[in-house]
């Protein structure tokens, strides 16, 4: 996206490109599922993968009103590590805009409804999954802990680095 993407050349075929891109899971991960088993594990129970929640959460936490997305650093580009196709260029650029417009709209909704977005990097799952598990447990207890009237919803999109 902008300057600072490279154009990588793609190095499979259309057609291996196209199976590649089918095989990509939308939901539950393996880095999703070991994730959901250590908030299960710490005593969170939550509802996962949720159609009927705006937006579709990854994991809803009603009782903390708090929704959690992990976001795919090719779908939600990542500024770390979008490799944008190098053909039909015009087409993923507006795709991954959109997407990224639609988070920032999933966000505000939930922000007007009085809950708490957290939004974790596919990376950051992949490369510190212990550590953005603890710190998502510990924000989790520290909800647990105020009033509905002095919570305010954030944006984590790196809770890795908090």
């Amino acid at each position: 996206m902008g300057s600072s993407s490279a154009i990588v050349v793609d190095k499979v075929s259309v057609s291996k490109r196209s199976e590649i891109m089918r095989a990509v899971k939308s939901r539950d991960s393996k880095i999703e599922h070991d994730f959901r088993r250590e908030l299960w594990r710490q005593g969170f129970r939550y509802r996962k993968n949720a159609s009927e929640y705006y937006g579709k959460p990854d994991i809803v936490l009603k009782k903390y009103k708090t929704v959690i997305f992990v976001d795919s650093c090719f779908w939600h580009g990542c500024p770390e590590h979008l490799r944008m196709p190098s053909s039909r260029q015009e087409y993923w650029n507006n795709k991954i805009r959109k997407n990224r417009k639609r988070d920032l709209a999933v966000n505000e909704y939930y922000k007007n409804m009085g809950w708490v977005v957290i939004r974790i990097w596919e990376h950051d799952l992949k490369n510190n999954a212990d550590e953005v598990a603890d710190r998502t447990v510990i924000s989790l207890r520290m909800l647990a802990k105020t009033s509905s009237d002095s919570r305010k919803t954030t944006d984590i999109r790196n809770i890795a680095r908090l």
